[in-house]
């Protein structure tokens, strides 16, 4: 299923909000992934947003519409998914937005 386009429109106009000038869109994860300072920060996934968050991945586990993201069967550590009925309200939204961006900020970029 590609990528929703009213997330990933909301999640790019969010971002541009920011003033955030380092902004790069790929296309991963079956969506479209907002490359912060060359670092994977948001993604338009289906209908959820994937989200880097850091170590606090774990607390954000227990809330209802938050998973973990899974690769190659083993769970991955700083992602995770979160649900479109989280999404519908702005202000859990903008929280997941800026938790992702203030943890890019200490993120490592991947290997090229």
């Amino acid at each position: 299923m590609p990528a929703d386009e009213d997330l990933t429109n909301r999640i790019r106009e969010a971002l541009l909000s920011k003033g955030l000038t380092d902004v790069e869109e790929k296309k991963m994860f079956n969506g479209i992934c907002f490359m912060v300072n060359g670092k994977m920060c948001v993604c338009a996934s289906n209908d959820e947003m994937l989200c880097r968050v850091g170590p606090s991945y774990l607390e954000a586990l227990e809330i209802h519409g938050i998973r973990g993201m899974i690769r190659n069967g083993k769970p991955l550590k700083d992602y995770v998914f979160v649900s479109k009925a989280i999404l519908n309200n702005n202000t859990n939204f903008n929280y997941w937005i800026d938790t992702a961006l203030a943890f890019n900020k200490f993120a490592k970029a991947s290997k090229k």
